[in-house]
């Protein structure tokens, strides 16, 4: 003991005392997914995955595009015609049709309008109404969500962890926002609906009361467009493959269509992914988890090596759900 005591009591003497331990190390939001227990993930069907194989790229390099369809309750009235479109093999030999900067990707048909050379759309598709882009809140009541907190008065307006809670407040386009079973979703005091973020897949329209038949598709390639939620359904998400997508060459035409067809990327085949044999199985992670909870809020305030100022919150596409493939 004497051993021990007499140095401490050196550098007591001295003037200097013991160094503090280090500080533990901030894990960023990717190593936070990284080290979430195999409880954290879920599971997405194989059976709720369009997969849109692209032509080759001109090395020959395959380019497959998953998209994630969206879960019950939301949009069902469009999804359930995506699938008869996929099981009818509309997409096969469709092409990628508009490229918009820092907006869309759009594909289907591009000689819709023209019915001489249009292709013919599966019988039996739902004509779904405007009112169910937002639906009633009690059909959600049952759903976990990762906000339990009502908006708060902080600024921004934004995604905030309060108190150890996921606390997702008010933003310019809903009273709140909220990640619930996986996605992200706007509400008011009555309705809930889901908004667009980067990778969202929505339905391409006419003018209103038209609402589409989910035969025109679209994702965002750029600043999340919030401004068309509620305005036009939203079908999923890429969950892989986007990058074959954002890429893409800008078109020149108006709102960035291909002006000439040798311009279009063509499609090869869209599936269900049921009926794709060599595809991986995903998983995303659990928003109802602690791992999540811990990402979220990692997510808001960055605190890693990189980082000087935690932002204090974050904009509700700024905290994507995490998605892996897994053998």
């Amino acid at each position: 003991m004497k051993r021990i005591a007499l140095p401490l009591a050196l550098l007591v003497l001295s003037g200097q005392a013991p160094a503090p331990p280090p500080a533990p190390k901030v894990l960023a939001p990717s190593e936070i997914v990284a080290a979430a227990p195999a409880a954290d993930w879920v599971a997405i069907e194989a059976s709720d995955l369009l997969v849109m194989d692209l032509a080759p790229d001109r090395d020959g390099n395959k380019r497959r595009v998953v998209i994630q369809l969206m879960p019950p309750p939301f949009s069902q009235g469009w999804v359930g015609n995506i699938r008869k479109l996929a099981a009818a093999r509309f997409w096969d030999a469709t092409s990628i049709n508009r490229v918009q900067d820092n907006y869309v990707v759009q594909w289907g048909d591009a000689n819709a309008e023209d019915k001489a050379k249009a292709k013919g759309l599966p019988p039996g598709l739902a004509k779904v109404s405007q009112s169910d882009y937002a639906i009633d809140f009690s059909k959600v009541r049952s759903w976990h969500t990762v906000s339990t907190v009502k908006s708060s008065q902080r600024s921004p307006r934004s995604y905030s962890p309060v108190d150890g809670k996921n606390d997702v407040s008010s933003d310019a386009y809903a009273w709140q926002t909220e990640i619930a079973n996986g996605w992200p979703v706007g509400t008011d005091t009555e309705t809930v609906w889901p908004v667009h973020c980067y990778g969202m897949v929505g339905v391409g329209r006419d003018m209103p009361p038209d609402t589409g038949t989910g035969a025109e598709l679209y994702t965002v390639i750029g600043h999340a467009p919030r401004h068309l939620d509620r305005n036009i359904a939203l079908v999923g998400r890429v969950i892989a493959g986007i990058e074959h997508l954002s890429s893409l060459p800008r078109g020149t035409g108006p709102l960035g269509f291909y002006e000439k067809p040798e311009q279009r990327e063509g499609i090869v085949a869209v599936r269900l992914g049921n009926e794709v044999a060599d595809l991986p199985r995903y998983q995303y992670l659990s928003t109802e988890s602690a791992s999540f909870a811990r990402y979220a809020a990692a997510r808001a305030n960055r605190r890693d090596a990189f980082f000087i100022h935690p932002a204090g919150g974050a904009d509700i596409c700024n905290i994507p759900v995490p998605v892996r493939k897994v053998p």
